[in-house]
């Protein structure tokens, strides 16, 4: 079952905010801090009851075994650009034990749904070039890069 988060969730949502910090503390440790996490559970519980940040948990038997965190974008008509609503997947997680069940799948799919039930555009997000395997099914989903960011490290 997918749902969207609620304060209950926040241990089970700062477990996997913990697996995802990890993976890229490994990967770029000049950015990443290893034994932290993006955010507080105060900043959790903001999150959870604002409805332009919906965050949705696919939950089975009382487990929380992944999750999409989301932010609703608006890009106002312009000269040089349409209006626009997206909505961001800013963070994607299955905890390891339920990985290869489809959840991350039945998770991407949901978003897509709730994009399209409230006139986004499209759906964006970012993968991390330490992370080849989240680009990988990012693609095997349809995805496209949009945009490319480039680093010259000092």
């Amino acid at each position: 079952m997918i749902r969207r988060a609620e304060i209950k969730d926040i241990d089970r949502l700062n477990d996997l905010l913990y697996q995802v910090q990890a993976l890229h503390a490994d990967g770029r440790p000049d950015i990443f801090k290893h034994g932290a996490k993006k955010y507080t559970s105060e900043e959790l519980t903001a999150i959870i009851k604002n409805d332009e940040t919906p965050i949705f948990v696919c939950e089975e038997e009382g487990i929380v075994m992944g999750y999409a965190f989301c932010i609703y974008q608006y890009t106002p008509d312009s000269p040089g650009l349409h209006e626009r609503r997206v909505l961001y997947i800013d963070d994607l997680c299955v905890d390891e034990p339920y990985r290869r069940r489809h959840i991350g799948r039945q998770l991407f799919d949901y978003v897509l749904d709730t994009a399209r039930a409230t006139g986004c555009q499209s759906v964006t997000l970012n993968v991390w070039r330490v992370n080849p395997a989240a680009e990988a099914f990012y693609r095997k989903l349809g995805m496209q890069p949009l945009k490319t960011t480039m680093e010259t490290q000092l």
